[in-house]
């Protein structure tokens, strides 16, 4: 593969968010390196060659090819087929029933769920639109696939999480900064309307509160007990969903249990449990966390989801 190409400092500062991803898509460029973060996007390069093959075994041995729909939905078939093997997941219990749009927040100890997670909703949810946000390094190592990772019913779009933004080291007061900043900010409000657009078309957003790998659901008991603030992830996405009397989706929180021994990876041949907490719908979410018309935060929302995912996971994985 060619050298990632660098973003000069006026096409970060004219170009939309929009045009930005659509470069790591398609034209081999790079925000990590742009900023001087290279090595967190070489981390990802095995994980994202991975993920490549496989998406062009799921999509090169599937037909019939003259016919995209048909096409598409027996690679979809195939994917569940392959991955219940080599990333085995119990989802038994989650709902199949969901008629309005959901959004699914779930513990992340690993990269291993998500493998779960895409097969479970694959089988289990059918042809209903399915958006991940995705942590920067990673989406880099999977945007050359962008259109073909669609084809298989999942959409993905950047985020820099809290973790990654420090890994990054930019230094306050620098143009690199002030322009990440912007861009951190534009991300996010592109995943918000992607995932509103879902969500009225009943479709399922996947979302880890945690915005990063952890192994607790709640980073430590201090935040478990209320002394420390939690990020408030679920209820700002609530917040701006919600504002729009439309949107009828519910938030499920879903348990993540992972094998013996796990390791951050994907720990290949090893049986996770997908286990879905007590939902909380738009009905109930409108009425118990919107005490006022217009509220600029939802208080005790994000401790209440984390709470039910803990619920369903042995007490060591609360915090």
């Amino acid at each position: 593969m060619a050298n990632k190409k660098i973003f000069t400092i006026k096409q970060l500062e004219e170009l939309p968010a929009e045009e930005i991803i659509n470069k790591l898509q398609h034209e081999n460029y790079s925000l990590l390196e742009t900023f001087h973060a290279s090595k967190l996007r070489r981390e990802m390069v095995p994980v994202g060659k991975a993920c490549n093959t496989a998406i062009n075994y799921f999509l090169g041995t599937t037909g019939p090819k003259h016919n995209p729909e048909k096409h598409n939905k027996a690679a979809r078939k195939k994917l569940v087929k392959v991955l219940s093997k080599i990333t085995p997941g119990d989802y038994s219990e989650m709902p199949t029933d969901t008629k309005n749009g959901l959004v699914v927040g779930f513990n992340h100890p690993s990269l291993g769920e998500i493998a779960r997670i895409l097969t479970m909703k694959i089988d289990i949810m059918g042809e209903k639109p399915m958006y991940f946000p995705v942590n920067l390094p990673w989406y880099e190592a999977l945007a050359p696939n962008y259109d073909r990772i669609k084809r298989l019913g999942i959409i993905i779009t950047p985020t820099i999480t809290p973790s990654t933004w420090k890994k990054m080291e930019l230094k306050e007061g620098t143009k690199l900064y002030e322009l990440g900043t912007k861009l951190k900010k534009e991300f996010r409000n592109i995943y918000t309307d992607l995932s509103h657009e879902a969500l009225l078309n009943g479709g399922v957003v996947f979302v880890a509160p945690s915005a990063t790998r952890q192994a607790t659901v709640f980073k430590n008991e201090a935040v478990y007990k209320k002394e420390e603030d939690i990020i408030p992830t679920m209820s700002m996405l609530a917040l701006k969903l919600y504002v729009d009397p439309k949107i009828n989706c519910d938030f499920l929180p879903m348990a993540i249990i992972p094998p013996k021994d796990y390791k951050r990876g994907l720990n290949f041949r090893k049986k996770y449990v997908l286990l879905p907490g007590r939902k909380m719908t738009a009905a109930e979410i409108r009425k118990k966390y919107f005490k006022t018309k217009n509220p600029k935060r939802l208080e005790g929302f994000d401790w209440d989801f984390h709470k039910r995912i803990a619920e369903k996971l042995p007490k060591t994985f609360w915090y």
